[in-house]
């Protein structure tokens, strides 16, 4: 992406920070390290996401170019999530001392950004809430209308991240995509998931 797709405040933050690049599936941060650096996408994809000493994993959010994220360090605290690239990546990395004497000098950001953290904290109350509340099938419609949300425009996603997404096993979702295909509802192909119309309430 080009600066003139970001904030001017964005803009400004990357002059200060240092670009670095990452390859598609490498592991930004994990949970619980101790870190120092708030990240500005300047080009690809990033999941964050939690996962289990099993192995199992659940999806917090999909970041795209021109947002920010590892905000949440700023209280001194760890990181509480992993992040990966889903696809090569290039971030801005402005570290916390750099982005606190910006907001300090520039308080409309330090707003903004809060107002940002509120919405990702309601998003990931609304994810628990429908995982507790709701079923598989269900959440799975959820999940596909919320990454296609065009008719007949293709994403590329799996599967397993599919799965995180709705915190349910890889073969019951791929089960349930595959009756949905067959009923003509969407169409994965080569990892490309497009809905063809409306999804049904209920299955």
């Amino acid at each position: 992406m080009t600066q003139q797709s970001l904030t001017e405040d964005l803009k400004q933050l990357v002059e200060l920070g240092k670009q670095q690049n990452f390859k598609k599936g490498a592991l930004i941060f994990k949970d619980g390290d101790h870190g120092d650096g708030f990240y500005i996408l300047l080009q690809g994809r990033v999941r964050a996401y939690g996962s289990s000493m099993s192995g199992k994993e659940i999806t917090y959010g999909y970041l795209s170019e021109g947002e920010y994220f590892g905000e949440m360090t700023l209280d001194g605290g760890n990181r509480s999530a992993n992040c990966e690239a889903l696809e090569p990546t290039v971030c801005a990395v402005v570290s916390n001392a750099q982005l606190e004497a910006y907001m300090s000098e520039h308080p409309r950001f330090g707003t903004e950004m809060l107002h940002t953290v509120i919405a990702r904290a309601r998003q990931s109350t609304d994810n628990a809430r429908s995982i507790a509340l709701m079923d598989v099938y269900s959440r799975l419609k959820r999940a596909i209308e919320k990454v296609t949300p065009e008719i007949n425009k293709g994403i590329n996603i799996t599967h397993s991240e599919l799965a995180a997404d709705v915190g349910a096993s890889r073969e019951m979702v791929s089960k349930l995509l595959k009756d949905l295909e067959v009923g003509g509802y969407v169409r994965m192909k080569n990892r490309n998931l497009s809905r063809l119309k409306v999804l049904p309430e209920r299955w």
